[in-house]
């Protein structure tokens, strides 16, 4: 799954410290890399489907990324309080949900309509928080653009396909809001660790129950490490790296071409076709994304500390 811009307001700092025009042509590099990385991943995921089962395929990505991270960040396990705990619990159970539905969906409808069709989520989130008669515009095109994929026929958009990544948008968009109070209450990225070690937990029984000794097998195991490595280690690490050298707003920005990077994606690793209808329908949704990133808040509130901005996503 791809990984998902934090495009609320509140993400956004009130001020940004001007970046020199050096640093930020290496952020776009890095923002870039993690735009390919995400949804090449989902790409290598569907690869996995027909050994390993779509569960399966969630589950190895979940456990090896989360063994990556506990590694990586060591995170703290002690003195947090119980409402931390829950926090945590719901935020895995956001990773968890996220995931499975959207490689659902991608085991039924071509990469680029699904993560077109899960940025609706944090789209909406975004309308919603903005408050800004503007961003209604915005929200009317992401509509067409729906409205004209749904039109191109259910022949290759089926209905379940259609529903599984429409509610991974809405999962998505609960992510978000965890993952942000995560980051104000865990230190760098220890609340992703331990959330995506709660996701591999609950995500675990079903994948073993449905692929049982084959994710043992040595060669699922590497493909599970290469999608683990581009959809959560590699994207989200390119990432936090690029925030520290650009504003917030021409990141989200340019995460917003997360679905038109998607499609070429599917084209290339799994020779996806995209009629000009569905192209059309997936340019409509990333402006509507741009347009509502560039929309102010009527009242932008100090920013919470970030420990990154997976926004996985998730085909990623």
């Amino acid at each position: 799954m791809t990984s998902a811009p934090d495009t609320t307001p509140s993400a956004v700092a009130p001020a940004e410290a001007p970046v020199s025009p050096t640093r930020r042509a290496g952020a776009v590099g890095l923002v870039l890399g993690a735009l390919l990385s995400g949804p090449f991943g989902g790409a290598v995921a569907a690869l996995l489907f027909p050994r390993a089962g779509v569960d399966g395929a969630v589950t190895l990505r979940l456990t090896i990324a989360a063994l990556v991270l506990l590694a990586v960040c060591r995170p703290r396990v002690r003195g947090h309080r119980r409402a931390d705990w829950l926090l945590i619990g719901g935020f895995g159970a956001a990773l968890a949900g996220m995931n499975t539905l959207a490689y659902h969906a991608i085991a039924l409808i071509p990469l680029g309509p699904v993560v077109m069709l899960e940025v609706l989520g944090p789209l909406v989130l975004s309308v919603v928080t903005a408050r800004r008669a503007a961003s209604w515009l915005w929200a009317g095109l992401a509509a067409a653009g729906v409205a004209l994929l749904s039109s191109t026929g259910f022949d290759r958009l089926t209905p379940a396909g259609i529903g599984f990544a429409t509610a991974a948008g809405a999962v998505w968009a609960g992510y978000i809001m965890a993952s942000a109070r995560a980051g104000q209450r865990f230190p760098r990225a220890d609340g992703l660790a331990l959330a995506m070690t709660a996701a591999a937990i609950i995500t675990l029984p079903l994948g073993v129950g449905t692929a049982g000794t084959t994710l043992l097998d040595p060669s699922i195991l590497a493909m599970g490490a290469g999608v683990a490595l581009l959809s959560s280690a590699l994207p989200y690490t390119l990432e936090l790296l690029a925030l520290r050298r650009m504003p917030t707003t021409t990141f989200a920005v340019l995460m917003s071409l997360g679905p038109a990077v998607a499609a070429i994606a599917g084209y290339v690793v799994l020779h996806q076709q995209l009629t000009p209808a569905e192209g059309l329908a997936i340019a409509l949704v990333v402006a509507a994304n741009v347009g509502a990133v560039r929309t102010p808040s009527r009242r932008v509130p100090s920013p919470a500390p970030r420990e990154s901005t997976p926004s996985e996503a998730p085909a990623r």
